[in-house]
Formats: C-alpha cells, structure tokens, sequence
C-alpha cells in the first residue's frame, strides 16, 4: 500500500466516521470537490497545507490522522509480509522453466479472461 493510499483511506474514514459528504469537507477547506474525492482514492498526495485544511476541517489533527494511517500500514505489512517474499533461487528457477519450449506456463490469477492458446 502507498503512503497516499493509506492517507486517503484515513481520511475517507475520519470522514465517514463523522457522517460528513465530500462536499461538506471540500467547502470548509476549500479545496475542490473533485481533488478531494481524488485524495480520499488515493490517486493524488496532497501538500502538507492541504492535508492540514482537510484535517482541521473534518476536526482532527494531522498527527491523529498520520497515527492511524501508520497503525494501519504496519498491521498490513505485518500481515503480508510472508505472502509477498519468495526466495531468491524459487523465483529465478520459475522463471527459467517458463522460458523453455514446451513447459506449460499458467495464466496469472488476476489475468482478467481467457488467454487464447497457442495452436
């Protein structure tokens, strides 16, 4: 997770907490509708000033919000962490396998449809 993902999806929650609208927090920090929506989705990292605005305006302060952000993004990496690492020599020995003729090679999971095959 990125560091402005985990921001966003503090702040969509501070918000949601709050029972606030987007609009409500884009007015009183004065910042647009679209930016902020694009904040909270992670997809934009805003300046410190900005970050300050939202937060005075959703009535937290930017340390509350960088706590739980960084509780969040340590539970998570804790959680994964022996998911995401393969050993060196797996992952190379894979690799090669795939690379010869006639080895069969499997679609990833998250491929999204059929792979036509070759004939």
């Amino acid at each position: 997770m990125l560091l402005r993902e985990a921001i966003g999806s503090g702040l969509r929650r501070a918000r949601t907490a709050r029972r606030r609208t987007l609009r409500d927090i884009s007015r009183a920090a004065r910042i647009s509708l679209g930016y902020l929506s694009e904040v909270e989705r992670g997809r934009k990292e805003p300046s410190s000033e900005l970050l300050a605005a939202i937060c005075e305006a959703l009535d937290i302060t930017v340390p509350e919000l960088l706590t739980g952000v960084a509780a969040d993004m340590a539970g998570q990496g804790r959680a994964t962490r022996d998911d995401v690492l393969v050993p060196i020599g797996q992952r190379h020995s894979e690799l090669r396998l795939a690379g010869r003729p006639g080895t069969p090679v499997a679609a990833p999971a998250s491929s999204g449809g059929p792979v036509a095959s070759a004939a």
